[in-house]
C-alpha cells in the first residue's frame, strides 16, 4: 500500500482485549506494519488480555482474555523508526505509567508530532508523560481526573462511547465501542483512506 505506516503499540499485561486485538487487525488490514511490545518482554513473549464488560455492577467486570503474542522487543525498538503510537486501555496503562522508556517514548512522538491514538485507560500514560496540557482529551470517565491533573481538559462521554476526539496529532476514544470512529480519525491522521 502506497504511504503504508510503521506503527507502534505500547501493551501489558491485562490489556483491554478488544483494545488491542481490534486496532491491531484494523490497521494490519489498512496495509499498515504494527510492532506490539511490552516493557520486560521480547518478540515472541506474550500479554494476557483482559475483557472488561458491563455486567449491571457499579463498574465494569474483568473475565480472562486471550494470549497476545508480541512481534517486537521492547529493548531493541528504536522509536524514530516509527510512524505513529497507539495506546491501548485496560489495567496495563495504570503501571506502565511507571515505566521511564515508556514515558519517554510517548514524549518523543509527541514533541515530534507524530500520530499517537490512546483509548479508554490509555490516557493515563499521556497524562504521566506530561503531553495533555491545554489539550481535549476523550478516555474512560474513571480517567477524567488523570487528564484534569495534567492540565488537559476531558472530552466528557455521557452522550454515548461510541465517538472519538482529534485534536492535533492526538486522537482519543472512552472505550472500544469508539472503535470505529477511533480507527478512523487516527487512520485519516495517518494519511490511510477507509471507505464510508
Amino acid at each position: 500500500m502506497a504511504g503504508a505506516k510503521k506503527i507502534l503499540f505500547l501493551v501489558g499485561d491485562f490489556v483491554e482485549d478488544y483494545e488491542i486485538m481490534v486496532p491491531y487487525q484494523m490497521l494490519l488490514l489498512i496495509g499498515h506494519t504494527c510492532h506490539t511490545v511490552c516493557p520486560g518482554k521480547k518478540s515472541g513473549d506474550y500479554v494476557t488480555t483482559a475483557i472488561h464488560d458491563f455486567d449491571g455492577y457499579q463498574t465494569y467486570s474483568e473475565k480472562p482474555g486471550h494470549r497476545f503474542v508480541l512481534n517486537a522487543s521492547f529493548d531493541s525498538i528504536q522509536p524514530d523508526s516509527y510512524d505513529a503510537l497507539v495506546l491501548p486501555g485496560g489495567r496495563a496503562p495504570e503501571y506502565l505509567r511507571l515505566n521511564e522508556r515508556v514515558l519517554e517514548i510517548v514524549r518523543r512522538f509527541d514533541q515530534q508530532s507524530k500520530p499517537i491514538a490512546a483509548i479508554c485507560h490509555g490516557p493515563q500514560i499521556l497524562a504521566a508523560a506530561g503531553v495533555l496540557k491545554g489539550r481535549a482529551c476523550s478516555c474512560y470517565p474513571a480517567v477524567k481526573f488523570d487528564v484534569d491533573m495534567a492540565g488537559g481538559t476531558y472530552v466528557d462521554a455521557s452522550a454515548g462511547f461510541d465517538s472519538a476526539h482529534t485534536q492535533g496529532n492526538l486522537v482519543t476514544a472512552p472505550a472500544w465501542p469508539a472503535h470505529p470512529a477511533w480507527i478512523r480519525q487516527f487512520a485519516a491522521l495517518l494519511g490511510s483512506t477507509i471507505a464510508p
